[in-house]
């Protein structure tokens, strides 16, 4: 392709992810639409990580994107426009945007995330490798994508992590925890990393070296526990129309995939930073489902190794009943049914948790 091609497909990519924010940005508390916009400011503009953004230039940019979105959702093409390759190709077909695009060593992604939010991007293809039945996929620098992009997903056979999501993420965290006392496990994972007094950017290229190879694991964990629940599992959460039973859900087949493989394997590898920074980030549904994992965490830190063991293999069980439970729940009663266990999930755990 030549330089005009590419542009000119980066800007059909770019305003298919904007149409895409247009319409699920509102739906974000106004806290994380503030910050994820200030990461989608200095992504846009090209600025280093450790330049903290000008507020009032941020500012400005807000209000012009907004006022973007607005004139998208104003036009009469106000629907995703097919990509300009060779005679047009949908905007949703990966497999024959990215046989045009092979050659060119760019990586077209296209799908619905959580919630059933469309997500685009192009990118460039850093390394390919099969894995487990699967073909893993890192791109590194991206021409086109939204505000708010998943780190990593699995489709198909396809196994796809987006290093530089995943590095401005790392950049962001380890900024925080020098502007104010890192949390422990975070503190332990910025320990166990050595970060030292050298070329932050070089520090930060190898931590994200190292955290996505815990992202492919994750991946692949889900793969795990895709085969293990069958088709229907992707069937079901399509159905979902309450964002409670969709968050439970999603929960639960993350703390499946993390105990049956992400977990065991950075214990059999010793990676403990990544372990650290696994429990750093430990947060939101999945802690209050499963409220013992920090302990048993607590415990290996504390030198009792097979604590951490043993909940992960108990865990490994109790997801997967969960999980089945919640399916089977789904096909007599629908996402009614799936509502109203998430609920009682979610209340069981909240008053089993020691923060209740």
């Amino acid at each position: 392709m030549t330089d005009r091609d590419v542009a000119e497909l980066t800007a059909a990519v770019q305003r298919n992810c904007d149409l895409a924010d247009a319409a699920y940005a509102q739906d974000l508390s106004l806290c994380t639409y503030l910050l994820q916009m200030r990461e989608f400011f200095r992504w846009e503009r090209g600025l280093p990580l450790q330049a903290p953004p000008d507020r009032g230039e941020v500012g400005r940019w807000i209000a012009s994107r907004e006022a973007h979105w607005e004139s998208l959702a104003d036009t009469s093409e106000s629907s995703f426009a097919p990509l300009p390759i060779a005679d047009g190709v949908d905007a949703f077909d990966e497999g024959a945007a990215n046989a045009r695009l092979a050659p060119s060593g760019l990586v077209y992604a296209a799908g619905l995330g959580r919630f059933r939010r469309p997500e685009f991007l192009l990118a460039e293809r850093l390394a390919s490798h099969a894995r487990e039945g699967a073909i893993i996929l890192v791109t590194g620098r991206e021409h086109a994508r939204g505000m708010n992009p998943p780190m990593a997903v699995s489709r198909g056979d396809q196994v796809l992590v987006r290093r530089d999501v995943l590095r401005r993420w790392l950049g962001t965290r380890i900024e925080f925890s020098r502007q104010r006392p890192a949390a422990e496990a975070l503190g332990a994972a910025l320990d166990a990393w050595q970060l030292g007094d050298g070329d932050p950017q070089i520090a930060l290229d190898r931590i994200a070296d190292i955290e996505t190879e815990t992202l492919i694991l994750h991946e692949l964990g889900e793969r795990r526990a895709a085969g293990l629940l069958g088709p229907q599992w992707e069937e079901m959460l399509v159905s979902l129309d309450t964002p409670r039973a969709e968050i439970v859900a999603r929960a639960i087949r993350d703390l499946l995939a993390d105990c049956l493989l992400t977990l065991p394997a950075l214990l059999e590898r010793g990676a403990a930073g990544s372990i650290h920074f696994w429990f750093a980030n430990f947060e939101g549904m999945r802690r209050l489902l499963a409220p013992a994992l920090p302990g048993a965490y607590a415990r290996w830190r504390a030198g009792e190794p097979q604590a951490l063991s043993d909940a992960l293999e108990a865990g490994s069980e109790h997801w997967l009943a969960q999980a089945r439970r919640m399916l089977a729940v789904w096909r007599t009663d629908a996402s009614a049914g799936v509502e109203a266990l998430s609920g009682e999930l979610a209340g069981v755990a909240r008053s089993e948790s020691p923060n209740a």
